[in-house]
């Protein structure tokens, strides 16, 4: 891994910002990476556009800026139309299944995550964990226990039982991501 770009987008309010601190945070604490994390609210902050990126390399970063993530995970239809054709060619793309998606070239997963972990855990406050558990289950960044600790580090007190179980509930659907593939895209030869 030179250098891994990844950006978590959708509305304010969902938790974005804190999934990419906490991400951040078990990178430095658990590999020898250097990371970068930064975050971008839009003007409305709850329900508007929020973004927060994250780069890993080897090597020292020099540039803090995602320009093409290697991994888009975008909550809301407005995530999914502004950064979609920022992803890399055969980037990782994970969508709620809310969002109306073009078919393209790479790794593409259309999954409920709000609907499910609404279902599951009575709620959408930790979509932004389950999401986070899915990215890592993909993108095997850190140890599923690793990146326990600093979510419960984070999580506001009183809620770690709860975000303990979004993060299972999202490692158990990165498990099941096979059924929520997208085929991509076939060019056709005329």
């Amino acid at each position: 891994m030179a250098r891994y770009e990844i950006r978590l987008s959708g509305a304010g309010g969902q938790g974005l910002i804190l999934a990419g601190i906490i991400l951040a945070e078990a990178v430095v604490k658990y590999t020898d990476k250097q990371v970068v994390q930064t975050q971008s609210y839009g003007p409305e902050a709850r329900g508007g556009a929020s973004k927060a990126e994250i780069i890993i390399s080897d090597t020292e970063i020099d540039y803090p800026q995602v320009n093409k993530p290697d991994f888009l995970l975008a909550l809301t239809q407005a995530a999914y139309n502004k950064y979609q054709r920022d992803l890399k060619e055969y980037g990782v793309m994970v969508v709620d299944d809310r969002v109306d998606i073009s078919l393209r070239g790479g790794p593409t997963y259309q999954v409920p995550i709000t609907r499910l972990t609404r279902e599951k855990l009575g709620t959408e406050l930790v979509v932004n964990i389950v999401s986070l558990s899915i990215l890592n289950y993909l993108q095997g960044i850190v140890e599923k226990d690793e990146l326990e600790e600093i979510v419960l580090e984070k999580v506001p007190p009183g809620t770690e039982d709860l975000n303990k179980k979004a993060l299972d509930f999202g490692w158990q659907l990165g498990e099941e991501l096979n059924q929520y593939k997208i085929a991509a895209k076939e060019e056709e030869d005329e």
